[in-house]
């Protein structure tokens, strides 16, 4: 990885100390600096979500646009029985699932195969892929040939299990955040994640090591875009005001 990718800074965030539920009501005031924020926090994770649907970039960045503008269009809607963060995955989600039908491809993430119960009984910690170590040092993730290859073979991966991979391994949610955000059960999730991880070492050489963290990383211009875009977009429609 070139240095200018190394040492990128961190998109800018509300601070980890104020709550969603605290930047719930300046939303719903309409309130720009707050849209931003939100969309700061959870940009990254969102075009996650997108892409473990999609297998393209692109495609992943106008479920998370479109996805945003639906939500926040109909935030009065939002009555908290899931977190914020649940909530907004499971509309980007259903975007990027609604893109594919438009497309002719049709994913159901509620398939269920009779086999796909059998021997789920426990996971290895999200993160690790036979060598690949999220707990390396930050010079193994200078090879980003190695991370090119780690997302091109989890693209290869069929939907149902890419989603969990990428929620689960790269994103680090837990078990029931992940059966949460795709409205699948926890036994699924586990089923699913171990056969992800079963496919991709059949393509990877597990001696590399690379932090499944650096994955379809957001940060930076792409991330300041997104949350220009739908912030004009808000403006247009009257939602949100400016200080």
């Amino acid at each position: 990885m070139n240095e200018q990718i190394r040492h990128l800074p961190a998109p800018e965030a509300a601070p980890p100390h104020v709550r969603d539920e605290q930047l719930l009501s300046d939303l719903r005031s309409g309130r720009a600096d707050a849209f931003a924020q939100l969309m700061r926090r959870y940009n990254r994770m969102l075009f996650r979500a997108a892409r473990g649907i999609v297998a393209d970039d692109a495609e992943a960045q106008d479920a998370v646009q479109e996805g945003y503008l639906r939500a926040f269009l109909a935030l009065d809607s939002y009555r908290g029985e899931s977190s914020l963060r649940t909530w907004l995955t499971r509309i980007v989600i259903n975007q990027a699932l609604g893109q594919q039908r438009r497309l002719g491809r049709v994913v159901f993430l509620d398939e269920t195969f009779p086999e796909d119960e059998e021997g789920a009984m426990s996971e290895q910690t999200p993160g690790r892929l036979g060598g690949i170590d999220p707990s390396t040092p930050e010079d193994a993730a200078s090879n980003s040939e190695l991370r090119r290859q780690l997302e091109a073979a989890i693209d290869l991966l069929p939907p149902i299990y890419r989603c969990v991979f990428i929620l689960r391994a790269v994103e680090g949610l837990s078990v029931e955040d992940t059966a949460s955000s795709l409205r699948v059960s926890a036994d699924v999730v586990k089923t699913r994640y171990l056969r992800a991880r079963g496919m991709l070492r059949l393509q990877l050489d597990t001696g590399a090591a690379e932090p499944l963290s650096n994955l379809h990383d957001f940060r930076g211009a792409r991330c300041d875009e997104m949350v220009r875009q739908v912030l004009a977009k808000l403006r247009a429609c009257g939602v949100v005001r400016d200080q």
